[in-house]
C-alpha cells in the first residue's frame, strides 16, 4: 500500500507533465487524475477546440500503459468497441477479435456522435470491467479507464447520452475557455511543434493499480459520510428535480473525495473535498423538470451546498 504523500508525489509528476501541454487548467487536470485514482471514468464536455482531446492524449502519454483512441461516428458499431467472433476459413473455426476496449486507457473522442446502441455497448465494460460476447465473458486488464469527450447536445449531429451511460462516468467536467494570457501562451507553445509529442511517461501502470487500491484506505469520518448523504437526499427533495442522485452517485462522491485527499497529500477527507467535487460528480446525475440551461444543475447543487450545515470535527483518524 502507498501512503498519501507517495500518491501526491505521483500525481504531482503527472500534473507537471500534462501542464507542458494544457495551460491554465490545473483544477481540471486534478479532477481527471482523481477520477483515474478512483477507478472511475471521466467525461469532458465543451465546444470543439477547447483542448479536450489534447488533455486526454497528454494524460495517456504520462502513464506507461496501453492506450487506444477511437473516433465515435454515427456508423460506428458495438463490435468495433467490444469485439466480434468471426469465422476463420483457414483454421476452420470462430476466433474472437478484440475491440478497442481491450486496453488500459481508452479515449472515446466525441462519444455523443455515435448512436445510442453503440454508446450502450460500453455499459458493461465501464461498470464491470469486463466484456461479454456471444455468451463468453472477457475480463479487462487493470487499470481500465475511459476518458470520453463530447460536444454540447445542441451541436448538430449528436445523440444525447442515455442516463444509464452518463451514470457510468464518475465525473463530467467542462474545460472552459482560456483567458487572454493563456491563449497567448498556447500560441507560443504550439508555434513550432506539438508539445504532446515530447511527453514521456512518469507513472507505470502497476503503480497506478497500487494507487487505486491504496486510496480506499483514506480515512473518512462518519460526519463526512452523513454530509455526503444529506447533500444527495436534498436532490430528491428539491421541487425542480425529477430524478435525484442515486446510491451509485453517493458512492462515486465518496471514492472521489478519498482520491482527491490523497492527491493533496492527506490521509483523511475534509468537508472542503466534498464541496470541491459535488458538482463534477453529481451534476450529470440529476434530471431536472422542464427546460433548463446547461448550468442549472450546477446552480442547484450550489444552493443545496449553501443550505446544508458543514460539519466541524477533527477529521484525522485519531
Amino acid at each position: 500500500m502507498l501512503i498519501a504523500t507517495e500518491i501526491k508525489k505521483v500525481s504531482d509528476s503527472i500534473i507537471e507533465n500534462v501542464e507542458k501541454v494544457i495551460i491554465g487548467k490545473r483544477e481540471i487536470i486534478e479532477f481527471v487524475i482523481t477520477t483515474i485514482f478512483s477507478s472511475g471514468h471521466a467525461l469532458l464536455e465543451d465546444v470543439p477546440g477547447t483542448g479536450k482531446t489534447m488533455l486526454a492524449k497528454a494524460l495517456s502519454k504520462s502513464i506507461d500503459a496501453d492506450f487506444k483512441r477511437i473516433q465515435f461516428t454515427p456508423d460506428l458499431l458495438p463490435s468495433d468497441l467490444i469485439g466480434i467472433n468471426y469465422y476463420n476459413q483457414k483454421m476452420g473455426e470462430f476466433i474472437f477479435r478484440q475491440g478497442a476496449v481491450f486496453t488500459n486507457i481508452l479515449l472515446g473522442d466525441e462519444i455523443n456522435r455515435a448512436t445510442p446502441r453503440t454508446q450502450s455497448s460500453l455499459l458493461e465494460c465501464m461498470e464491470e470491467k469486463q466484456v461479454t460476447v456471444d455468451g463468453t465473458t472477457y475480463v479487462l486488464e487493470k487499470p481500465f479507464f475511459v476518458i470520453a469527450t463530447e460536444n454540447p447536445i445542441e451541436t448538430q449531429g449528436t445523440f444525447p447520452l442515455p442516463e444509464a451511460q452518463l451514470d457510468r462516468f464518475l465525473m463530467k467536467i467542462s474545460m472552459g475557455r482560456p483567458t487572454t494570457d493563456e491563449g497567448v501562451e498556447i500560441l507560443r507553445r504550439f508555434i513550432k511543434n506539438d508539445p504532446v509529442n515530447n511527453i514521456k511517461p512518469v507513472c507505470e501502470k502497476s503503480v497506478l493499480v497500487d494507487i487505486q487500491k491504496s486510496v480506499r484506505e483514506i480515512y473518512v469520518h462518519d460526519e463526512i459520510l452523513a454530509y455526503i448523504n444529506v447533500i444527495a437526499q436534498k436532490t430528491h427533495q428539491n421541487e425542480f428535480v425529477s430524478i435525484g442522485v442515486s446510491p451509485r452517485g453517493t458512492l462515486a462522491l465518496l471514492r472521489a473525495t478519498q482520491s482527491y485527499a490523497a492527491l493533496k497529500g492527506r490521509d483523511f477527507v475534509i468537508p472542503d473535498d466534498v464541496k470541491k467535487l459535488v458538482i463534477p460528480v453529481f451534476s450529470h446525475r440529476i434530471i431536472l423538470k422542464g427546460m433548463r440551461n446547461k448550468d442549472s444543475q450546477s446552480n442547484l447543487l450550489n444552493e443545496i451546498l449553501n443550505s446544508v450545515v458543514v460539519p466541524t470535527e477533527n477529521w484525522a483518524n485519531s
